[in-house]
């Protein structure tokens, strides 16, 4: 986790529409109130691949009113194909939305994949991540318990 960067002050996220995991035309700001891990992959990304299970265990253990994994394919991911990975990877149950033409992460600023983004219950990024990352590791599961337990109002709550 060491690689994880928390802002000095929150950034507002875009309130962009993309495809919710039931297929739905959503926002960033339609799930304020939570805690949020929004994870930018793609299908053809390796270390998302491998990161994919770590975070289905983050949300299996911490997932609930208070805090979601949202996992956003971004860009060329064909539905077969993300069909298959969630499968093939053992983490359907853990869903994705899809931003097909890349402009939430865009928006976002996101260089590269993968990218996660910490979002507090006002929909502002107050921490982000370039690369993957083992999200299941104790050290992980502390940051979330800190930024859950704080509200996640201000970057100092994961410090």
């Amino acid at each position: 986790m060491r690689k994880l960067t928390i802002l000095d002050e929150p950034v507002p996220a875009p309130d962009l529409a993309f495809t919710a995991a039931d297929g739905s035309e959503t926002t960033l700001a339609a799930s304020n109130g939570t805690v949020r891990l929004v994870n930018f992959w793609a299908t053809w990304c390796a270390p998302c691949r491998q990161e994919m299970p770590a975070l289905a265990a983050l949300a299996a253990a911490k997932g609930g009113p208070d805090f979601a994994v949202m996992p956003i394919a971004t860009g060329r991911n064909p539905a077969e194909a993300i069909a298959a990975f969630m499968a093939e990877a053992g983490v359907a149950a853990l869903g994705t939305a899809l931003d097909p033409k890349g402009e939430l992460a865009r928006a976002m600023q996101v260089p590269g994949l993968p990218v996660t983004v910490i979002l507090d219950r006002d929909g502002r990024e107050i921490a982000r991540m370039l690369g993957g990352a083992d999200w299941s590791s104790p050290s992980a599961m502390a940051i979330v318990d800190a930024l859950v337990a704080h509200g996640a109002d201000t970057p100092a709550a994961a410090n």
